[in-house]
């Protein structure tokens, strides 16, 4: 029987990891083109505006041969925050794009970033497109990879701080005021393994990943304020402060699974 908890902790991963595990593994060899576009995409449009070549918005499968020539390994994803720029190229267009996005693509000289547009119809219905950006990067700008940490220190630093803030939460009693967290915040405890990278990944990346995928959803309905005003300001900012730590070394980890070496 599905449940909010369930629904919680099965959404899909951010928009960045999926193209950036899945375009890598394409350079790679590991996968054939016409199945990216399909991976990346699942059940949502994309387009992308400003491909080189391009004069207006083009189906994703349009735009990826732009990136045809690029090798795997100056493919990554990054997760910027305010305050931690870790992974970006230096000042400039994109950097700023991808904080306000808090994800993005660094794509040899180029920058990818998702933004979600909302259309309606003229018979009133409303429905989504993501809309990726490209773009060039300062042809000085730093690739920044050896700022981040490794599978192996991220998958560390993500358990340290798990444990830690997975004590402080359940002491806040979030379960409470966001009942769908105490099916998610179990689910971390045991989970089974399953992940959405390609082939060529570990099983280090894999398990990471993994984890790191299903704690980015519960972090971000933590994140949202308390329905009906179940928490006060003060409860709010122990929640905030226990999510920081945790909210950092998931996106870490999240970028140093897909940022991972692949393997034939």
């Amino acid at each position: 029987m599905s449940t909010p908890a369930a629904g919680a902790v099965t959404l899909a991963p951010r928009r960045s990891s999926r193209f950036v595990a899945w375009v890598r593994a394409w350079r790679a060899g590991l996968v054939p083109f016409d199945e990216v576009a399909d991976a990346i995409a699942g059940d949502e449009e994309h387009l992308v505006a400003d491909a080189p070549g391009t004069w207006t918005d083009v189906p994703l499968p349009e735009a990826l041969p732009t990136l045809a020539k690029l090798s795997p390994d100056v493919i990554r994803l990054v997760l910027p925050a305010p305050g931690d720029p870790r992974g970006l190229p230096g000042p400039g267009d994109f950097a700023g794009a991808a904080l306000l996005a808090a994800e993005g693509v660094v794509a040899g000289a180029l920058g990818l970033v998702p933004h979600l547009r909302t259309h309606t119809s003229g018979s009133g219905d409303v429905f989504e497109t993501v809309l990726w950006r490209v773009y060039p990067l300062p042809p000085d700008a730093p690739a920044a990879s050896h700022h981040l940490p490794g599978a192996a220190e991220a998958e560390a630093e993500l358990a340290a701080a798990l444990a830690e803030t997975t004590a402080t939460l359940t002491r806040l009693d979030v379960a409470q005021w966001r009942p769908e967290l105490a099916g998610a915040l179990e689910a971390l405890r045991r989970p089974d393994g399953t992940t959405d990278l390609p082939p060529g990944f570990d099983p280090r990346a894999r398990r990471l990943f993994a984890r790191a995928a299903v704690l980015d959803r519960v972090l971000a309905l933590a994140g949202q304020a308390a329905p009906g005003g179940a928490v006060n300001n003060y409860e709010a900012q122990q929640r905030d402060a226990a999510l920081r730590p945790l909210t950092s070394a998931c996106r870490q980890a999240l970028a140093a699974a897909c940022n991972a070496p692949l393997r034939p």
